[in-house]
């Protein structure tokens, strides 16, 4: 189990803020406490979330480029911007196998190879 964090650089203001997210709940509100970022901010959770932040299509939190950085010498592993989208379809191909769903287990295998191709052709760099 894990907590990680994007290279995405988006500006709120006068931050730069990017995602934190882990593989279970417990995970990214412990993170949370220890880098000190308020559980209120949440997003994406059915319950913990309010007003438009409940509506996020996953769990996590947008946070500073400062709380990265403590979230990393906390442990959390960094990733790409990519990495949000594959740790989703991972979950789902984890969901099911573990109900016997052949079907859903084929579109999300065939979800992280897509995007697993994608980062490769955004790795190469732009075609001159």
């Amino acid at each position: 189990m894990s907590v990680y964090v994007d290279d995405m650089k988006a500006a709120f203001g006068n931050m730069v803020m990017c995602h934190m997210w882990a593989d279970t709940d417990a995970e990214l509100l412990a993170m949370a406490d220890t880098i000190r970022v308020q559980r209120k901010w949440i997003q994406g959770h059915p319950t913990l979330s309010f007003g438009k932040h409940r509506n996020a299509s996953w769990v996590h939190f947008d946070i500073a480029l400062s709380k990265r950085a403590l979230a990393v010498k906390a442990g959390a592993i960094e990733t790409d911007r990519f990495g949000p989208v594959i740790h989703r379809a991972k979950l789902m191909l984890r969901h099911a196998e573990s109900i016997g769903d052949a079907e859903l287990a084929a579109r999300a295998s065939d979800k992280i190879a897509r995007i697993e191709a994608l980062r490769d052709e955004n790795a190469k760099g732009p075609l001159l």
